[in-house]
């Protein structure tokens, strides 16, 4: 009898034991994990965070290029503006040590790349194993503005954008291609008429919509979320391009057309004067580039730039504008220290201010500066033997980046009607020779007396 109460006794001690370990797991997980929840939840949102779809996809992107060398730096102007923001801690963080997601780990459709193309020894290859990886890759191709002046190379096509999707999240990879001017340069991602217009929701890419020009970063390397990427060494210089990037071809194609009835002048003369002109303007954009600010070509350069793709060579001078808000009182100051000697001063800076600077061999530099109204824009004109002032009139313009005798340089977005607003609305303005030229440029046009 002792001995079943023995057993007895030792069964009831287990059953109670067990009954208060079981206990004391349904407490702390029901009550203490309640009461400790914010400080668990937040730690293990954290970790959680680093599996998030985006996250996944830019470190299998990352791998995969590091992998293949393929030279890619981060472009996306969202999560460039976040490491600006926080970039004494990035740059402080070493590979691995991150405990939070903050840059690559918030809900979106695409994250943005970019790689020059030149430095891109494996393209095909990368491509399937991206493919091999999991990656749906989508190849955008165009022909290649560069070889549009070559009859026998125009219509080469070159890759100017690449999406790559994993699961719901996509990389935005951007072919920049070197330009003669030392820039970069990507293409319109334009769809073709066989591709899936529900691969990716298009519309929300921030690159593409249009051509673009940047200038050419500095890289640096830092850890983002656990991972190491390259980025630009002045982040928000980037983001702060971005905007204004846009970018319009001269028409190579018209210009040809214009030369095939108009003989191009190759005298010794003209040839010179390009040259000079060329250099001059070169200068030019180097001092206002120094001093910050912002011009484009003007009257009879754009005019150039516009019909035969270069200089006017019976011109006689380089016409550049500025818009009058980024006048700096030091500018002229700025051009006598670069070694043109100031030529004559219209105006003044409240009213249709004008300035012009002798360049070497007889060739002039003149800047126009332009003031807004309500509905357009304007410039003043002076003659310099009366001192009649007149009121060139100009519709609202924007500008964007083109590439001129090899240079990286500003334009007109609406140049035909800047154009036909300095000249007159006559189409003869497109396909005139040398005497209609100059008596059109020496005329009042649609000037308004002042």
């Amino acid at each position: 009898m002792s001995r079943i109460n023995k057993n007895v006794v030792l069964a009831l001690l287990t059953l109670a034991s067990s009954a208060f370990l079981l206990f004391q797991l349904y407490y702390y997980k029901h009550y203490l994990s309640t009461k400790n929840g914010a400080g668990l939840s937040k730690s293990k949102g954290s970790r959680i965070g680093f599996d998030s779809t985006q996250w996944r996809a830019v470190k299998k992107f990352i791998m995969l290029t590091s992998n293949q060398n393929v030279p890619v730096f981060l472009i996306d102007p969202l999560i460039l503006e976040l490491i600006n923001k926080n970039f004494e801690q990035v740059k402080n963080t070493s590979h691995g040590s991150t405990s939070q997601c903050k840059f690559f780990c918030v809900p979106r459709d695409f994250t943005a790349f970019a790689l020059q193309y030149h430095l891109w020894k494996n393209e095909e290859g990368w491509f399937r194993i991206a493919e091999n990886m999991g990656f749906q890759c989508l190849k955008i191709e165009s022909k290649d503005p560069r070889l549009d002046g070559i009859d026998s190379l125009s219509g080469t096509e070159i890759p100017l954008h690449y999406i790559c999707k994993l699961a719901t999240h996509a990389i935005h990879l951007v072919v920049f291609h070197e330009r003669s001017g030392n820039y970069l340069w990507h293409g319109h991602l334009r769809l073709k008429e066989h591709i899936d217009r529900k691969f990716v929701p298009f519309r929300k890419l921030q690159f593409g919509r249009y051509p673009g020009a940047f200038d050419r970063p500095e890289l640096q390397q830092v850890t983002v979320d656990g991972l190491e990427v390259l980025i630009p060494k002045d982040p928000m210089h980037f983001v702060e391009e971005v905007p204004h990037s846009r970018f319009i071809e001269c028409r190579y194609k018209e210009a040809r057309a214009f030369f095939q009835q108009y003989l191009d002048d190759n005298t010794v003369e003209a040839v010179a004067f390009r040259k000079s002109a060329k250099e001059l303007l070169q200068l030019a954009a180097k001092t206002l580039n120094k001093l910050g600010v912002p011009f484009w070509l003007s009257s009879g350069t754009c005019l150039g730039w516009y019909r035969q793709c270069n200089i006017i060579p019976y011109s006689k001078d380089v016409d550049l504008g500025i818009f009058i808000q980024d006048y700096k009182s030091d500018i002229i100051l700025a051009f006598q220290d670069a070694g043109l000697p100031l030529k004559h001063k219209f105006g003044k800076v409240e009213d249709s201010l004008e300035l012009s600077f002798q360049g070497k061999d007889d060739v002039k530099l003149d800047i126009f500066f332009f003031y807004e109204e309500t509905d357009h824009m304007w410039n003043g004109g002076t003659q310099a033997k009366t001192g009649k002032k007149f009121k060139y009139l100009f519709p609202k313009f924007t500008l964007c980046w083109t590439e001129f005798v090899d240079m990286k340089v500003h334009v007109p977005c609406e140049t035909l009607e800047y154009i036909e607003a300095n000249y007159g609305p006559s189409p003869e303005i497109l396909y005139i020779g040398r005497l209609a030229w100059e008596r059109t440029h020496h005329s009042e046009g649609s000037l308004l007396v002042k």
